[in-house]
């Protein structure tokens, strides 16, 4: 009889907020510990307010094998992580952002290009990380917003990959996308950053339409939706992409999961 295949699950904090259990391995995403009513500052003088309670706390969590950090920006990681999380802490993320948090002490981050890879080990167990370039806003606006990345996630077993996971990081919906199966394969499940974030006008953030397009383009199994009604500058409401997924038929389950919930990454 062959093993009982890893349990993978995510447990979803609010924001991009999440702790994902991938077999033997636990990594965090993008903390935002900010409560509802504080500011995350965004840069050139840019702030929102938090809307909601984040429902995982420094205190609260388990060991980390690693943060997984798409962008910085402080609604991906805010005050109360830099003073909060271990600074030995390791922190795969984009090469600006690891300038970003060696400057605030942190000494044990990867910073990776466009579809370079990190691997952590546990027992016969590894964790593939592959960055995927992303784009975080429309135009000129782009080279004033922080380098943003995706991360496919593999956990391998004997060589073989058992389960394979996107995260899409804060990144616009681009055709280009779909590189992701042609050098990675397909995948189990899709894990998008939505809420059709509006910046002077301009979106910055997948929204509904946006996020559709990407389950058509890439077909995964499952997508859970991560980043839609956190901050004031979220514009496109949860409810607004599963119409559009139903509407077009989309391929796969979406399962929306509350703050605190815990849900599989497996169909």
């Amino acid at each position: 009889m062959p093993d009982a295949p890893d349990d993978v699950t995510l447990t979803f904090g609010g924001t991009a907020t999440t702790l994902l259990r991938l077999g033997p391995f636990t990594l965090l995403t993008d903390p935002n510990f900010l409560h509802r009513g504080q500011w995350a500052h965004l840069g050139y003088g840019l702030r929102s307010r938090r809307l909601t309670q984040p429902a995982l706390l420094p205190a609260q969590l388990p060991a980390l094998d690693a943060v997984l950090l798409s962008h910085m920006h402080g609604d991906h990681w805010d005050r109360v992580a830099t003073r909060s999380l271990p600074k030995a802490t390791p922190v795969i993320t984009t090469p600006e952002a690891a300038g970003c948090l060696a400057k605030r002490g942190f000494t044990d981050t990867s910073d990776l290009r466009a579809w370079q890879t990190h691997e952590l080990t546990r027992g016969d167990a590894v964790l593939r990380v592959t960055s995927v370039p992303g784009v975080h806003g429309p135009g000129p606006l782009a080279r004033l917003l922080p380098q943003v990345m995706g991360s496919v996630l593999e956990l391998v077993r004997g060589g073989a990959v058992t389960w394979r996971g996107y995260v899409t990081g804060d990144s616009l919906f681009r055709p280009v996308l779909g590189e992701v199966l042609q050098r990675c394969g397909p995948l189990d499940a899709l894990v998008p950053h939505l809420g059709g974030t509006k910046v002077a006008g301009l979106t910055v953030t997948m929204d509904a339409r946006q996020g559709t397009d990407l389950v058509e383009l890439l077909r995964p199994p499952v997508t859970v939706p991560v980043h839609y009604d956190d901050y004031g500058l979220f514009k496109s409401p949860i409810g607004d992409f599963v119409a559009e997924v139903a509407a077009r038929r989309a391929p796969g389950e979406i399962r929306v999961v509350g703050r605190g919930e815990t849900v599989s990454l497996r169909a």
